[in-house]
């Protein structure tokens, strides 16, 4: 449960004040000054507790008991089962003599205002090359540059600074042993990607791992004249993602947002300097303390070991 950050009484001390409240002789107005809520209040939590008898007093549901206006249940069953044979909310009015705005109501309050609901879910593909270096997906991710603590930190947006600019991680993970390479740059045109690129070869290729294709998506930086140049220099062969599906390219998405919670957003950066210096220090503990899941609780640095 969400407590609103202005609430005087957590459900424990509610349930503290109430037991109080009902003992004989209790004063109800000098404890709802001690606990600093009106007469009222302390009363509500007094009478909640006499009949609930429970030992946290929680907020109770907005929800009413009874609405009206709403639809009957076997009217709602309708538009489903009509919804559900893929009909236009359009045919399901006409053929229920219903509103289209009660009809699309409905649907939104049943998930199924979009057709594209209704489909099966598609299947989870999931793959992973044999060796070291059979695969090495990229990607970048934009970051807002640090002029002090952000909004994330202290939860209030009227102290946002505007036009501050933007910097990008650009992120590489070779796909076998989720080996990770980054860095953050000034931002993601064809030069900079190529750079970046040579350097990441080069960390891989101390590591004893040959990178032989890539995976990227569609952004002009990764289609420049310069980046098939640096493909075709080191003997890659490039791979692009399906437009508009950033689930091909899952494993640099999903690097990306453990970043972003655990060294982009996960601790106050009083200047963008700051956050860029600890990136380094985070890509050690990633590779060679932190498990993962996908590769049944080891870390990069073990599965690295394992398959060279």
């Amino acid at each position: 449960m969400n407590i609103h950050k202005n609430a005087r009484l957590t459900p424990a001390r509610r349930g503290e004040l109430a037991r109080r409240a009902v003992r004989p002789g209790a004063n109800l107005t000098a404890l709802a000054a001690e606990y600093g809520v009106s007469r009222q209040t302390a009363g509500k939590w007094r009478d909640r507790w006499r009949t609930e008898r429970t030992a946290l007093l929680g907020d109770r549901s907005s929800r009413p008991h009874r609405c009206p206006g709403r639809l009957p249940r076997w009217r709602r069953h309708q538009i489903q089962r009509r919804r559900q044979r893929r009909w236009s909310s359009c045919r399901i009015a006409c053929d229920l003599q219903l509103p289209i705005a009660t009809v699309v109501r409905e649907q939104r309050r049943l998930g199924l205002a979009q057709l594209r609901r209704l489909d099966p879910p598609r299947p989870i593909l999931r793959y992973e090359w044999p060796h070291a270096g059979d695969l090495l997906p990229l990607d970048v991710k934009k970051l807002g540059k640090i002029g002090r603590v952000g909004h994330r930190m202290h939860g209030d947006r009227t102290r946002r600074v505007r036009g501050i600019g933007w910097e990008d991680v650009h992120v590489a993970i070779d796909d076998c042993t989720r080996l990770p390479y980054a860095e953050v740059l000034a931002d993601e045109t064809g030069p900079t990607t190529v750079g970046f690129l040579a350097r990441a070869l080069a960390f891989y290729r101390a590591r004893g791992i040959r990178v032989r294709r890539l995976l990227t998506d569609n952004g002009t930086n990764y289609r420049s004249r310069g980046l098939r140049t640096a493909v075709a220099h080191h003997r890659l062969t490039h791979r692009f993602t399906r437009p508009y599906t950033p689930r091909t390219n899952g494993k640099a998405e999903r690097f990306i947002r453990t970043l972003l919670h655990e060294w982009a957003y996960a601790q106050a950066y009083r200047t963008s300097a700051a956050r860029s210096r600890m990136l380094g220090k985070y890509l050690y503990y990633f590779s060679t303390h932190r498990p993962h899941y996908g590769l049944h609780g080891q870390t990069p640095a073990a599965r690295l070991a394992q398959v060279l």
